[in-house]
């Protein structure tokens, strides 16, 4: 028996990730030849990074691994200014990725941090991007605290919330960060950050996409890679929605089992997910009986970003 896939208007490659893979094969052209160096995985998706890697591109997580005036890409997470500052004591060659929404919070921390004020900053600990934002705050560290769910705003402590400043990490989920920024608001009435909070529009519109796929499928599948915050937070949001929901990386991945017996099946995509996966899944769907693919939702109208100085 045939079943329809309901595809996400709404999905896939955000500005900032492009921007990032546009800059890394710019500089590998632009200094053809050369080792071109990518602190981190430039996006988080082991496709991206491997064809990337295929095109000349090095992926290293030490600083200790690139040579004296080599050239260094950095991620579209961003990093701490201490990176900054053993980059340029290497005399390396600095090309910055950070995506633009992500640099605009880190600007943000710098500034308080030059004040002296307290900072908390909602994400997981851990993840690339909370670890630049926290990197930018160059005072006392005691200063700047990670925080995450709704409960732990009870243990926090904060000395001057007149002062105080709060960020978020930008692919977190909207639904669960608004109850943590109400919570945190509720406690220190006083302290200043966004309205809602710092998640980008572009995921903010694919979390919605897939509450709206929720109403209307059997299941749900994500393509994007298991270190993936934002493609992590589609599969928790159509769960935590009712409809059953996998990560994937690609159709390799996918059991036939899931779609078993399924009527209608949703498929989205993560912001750092190349659409030639969701073609090749649409493809294994259309071999295991999809008989029809309907685009759903709204289109994201996306946003571009000028390319870093190469």
């Amino acid at each position: 028996m045939g079943f329809v896939v309901r595809l996400a208007k709404s999905r896939g490659m955000c500005a900032g990730v492009e921007r990032a893979i546009s800059t890394v094969l710019k500089v590998i052209e632009r200094y053809h030849g050369e080792k071109i160096y990518v602190l981190h995985e430039v996006v988080h998706n082991k496709h991206v990074v491997a064809d990337l890697s295929s095109a000349g591109a090095v992926f290293v997580e030490d600083l200790n691994d690139v040579p004296q005036g080599a050239v260094l890409i950095f991620s579209a997470h961003g990093v701490g200014v201490d990176t900054v500052h053993a980059a340029k004591e290497k005399n390396l060659r600095i090309i910055d990725a950070t995506c633009p929404v992500v640099t605009a919070i880190h600007h943000k921390v710098n500034k308080a941090s030059r004040a002296n004020q307290e900072v908390v900053v909602i994400g997981h600990k851990g993840h690339q991007e909370v670890v630049g934002t926290i990197g930018q705050y160059e005072g006392n560290l005691e200063n700047i605290k990670v925080i995450l769910k709704e409960e732990e705003v009870n243990s926090l402590i904060l000395k001057n919330e007149e002062s105080a400043c709060f960020t978020t990490q930008t692919t977190l989920s909207v639904e669960e960060t608004r109850n943590t920024v109400l919570a945190l608001k509720k406690k220190y009435p006083k302290i200043k950050g966004p309205k809602a909070d710092d998640t980008c529009r572009a995921t903010q519109v694919r979390q919605q996409a897939i509450i709206e796929l929720s109403k209307l499928c059997d299941l749900i599948l994500i393509a994007g890679s298991s270190n993936s915050s934002n493609s992590n937070r589609l599969r928790e949001i159509a769960i935590k929605h009712g409809t059953p929901a996998y990560l994937v990386d690609d159709e390799s991945e996918i059991s036939e089992e899931w779609i078993k017996g399924k009527r209608i099946v949703g498929l989205s995509a993560g912001a750092s997910a190349p659409q030639y996966v969701v073609d090749d899944i649409i493809a294994f769907l259309k071999q295991k009986g999809a008989t029809e693919i309907i685009e759903t939702g709204t289109e994201l109208q996306e946003r571009s970003f000028p390319l870093p100085n190469i």
